[in-house]
C-alpha cells in the first residue's frame, strides 16, 4: 500500500512538471513571438506564464538555450502534426503540393504566434551553427521528406526532371518570406498567397507534355 501510494505521488509529481514545462514552453512562445528571441528574457516569460519568479523556469531549463530548444521542438511539433493531417488520404502528387502551400499558409492563421517566433529564432539562432536549438535536424527532417515525396511525383512521371533539394529549398523560401511579411501586414491574405505559390510551383514542377 505505502508503496502504491509512493508510485501515485511520483506519477503526479512528473504529470505536474510535464505540465509547468509546457506553461513555460507556450509562454516562451508568446514572448518570442511578441518580442523578438533577442528581448524574450526569463522575466518577460515568468510574467506571460504568471509564475511567481524566474527560478521556476530556472528549475525545468539549463538557461535561456535548453528553453528555446523545447520551444523549437514544440513548434515543429504542432506544424507537422497541423500540416499532415491536411494532406492525410491525398495521393495525387500535384494535389499535394498544392496543398502543402494551403496547409502551411493556413497554420499561420491557425498559429501565428508559433511562426514568427519561430522566423525571429532563425533569425537570431548563433552564426555558423546549423544544429542551434535543434533547428538543423528538425528542417532536415522536414526537407527529408518533401525531397522523398517530390521523387515519388518524378518517378511516376507527374513532375519533371530537377533537383528536389533545390526545389525543397525554393519552396521553403518562399514560405519563410511569406510568414515574414505577414508578420509586418496586417492585411496580408494568406489563402491568396497559398494560391499564388501552388500555381507558381505546380507549373515549375509539373512534366510539360
Amino acid at each position: 500500500m505505502q508503496a502504491r501510494s509512493r508510485s501515485a505521488k511520483q506519477d503526479e509529481r512528473t504529470f505536474t512538471e510535464t505540465a509547468r514545462r509546457a506553461q513555460i514552453v507556450n509562454a516562451a512562445i508568446a514572448v518570442v513571438a511578441e518580442h523578438g528571441y533577442p528581448n524574450a528574457s526569463f522575466a518577460k516569460i515568468a510574467e506571460q506564464a504568471g509564475l511567481s519568479s524566474t527560478g521556476l523556469i530556472s528549475y525545468h531549463f539549463r538557461g535561456k538555450d535548453d528553453l528555446i530548444r523545447a520551444v523549437v521542438a514544440e513548434i515543429m511539433r504542432v506544424a507537422l502534426e497541423f500540416v499532415s493531417n491536411k494532406l492525410d488520404g491525398e495521393v495525387d502528387y500535384t494535389t499535394r503540393l498544392r496543398l502543402h502551400f494551403a496547409a502551411n499558409l493556413a497554420l499561420l492563421d491557425e498559429y501565428p504566434g508559433h511562426l514568427r517566433a519561430l522566423s525571429s529564432i532563425i533569425a537570431n539562432a548563433p552564426t555558423g551553427d546549423p544544429q542551434a536549438f535543434g533547428l538543423g535536424e528538425h528542417l532536415a527532417d522536414f526537407g527529408r521528406i518533401q525531397e522523398e515525396r517530390i521523387r515519388d511525383a518524378q518517378r511516376a512521371g507527374v513532375f519533371r526532371d530537377f533537383d528536389p533539394k533545390i526545389m525543397v529549398m525554393a519552396m521553403r523560401g518562399a514560405l519563410d518570406a511569406a510568414i515574414a511579411r505577414a508578420s509586418v501586414d496586417p492585411d496580408f491574405d494568406t489563402a491568396a498567397c497559398a494560391r499564388e505559390l501552388a500555381d507558381l510551383f505546380d507549373y515549375a514542377t509539373r512534366k510539360q507534355s
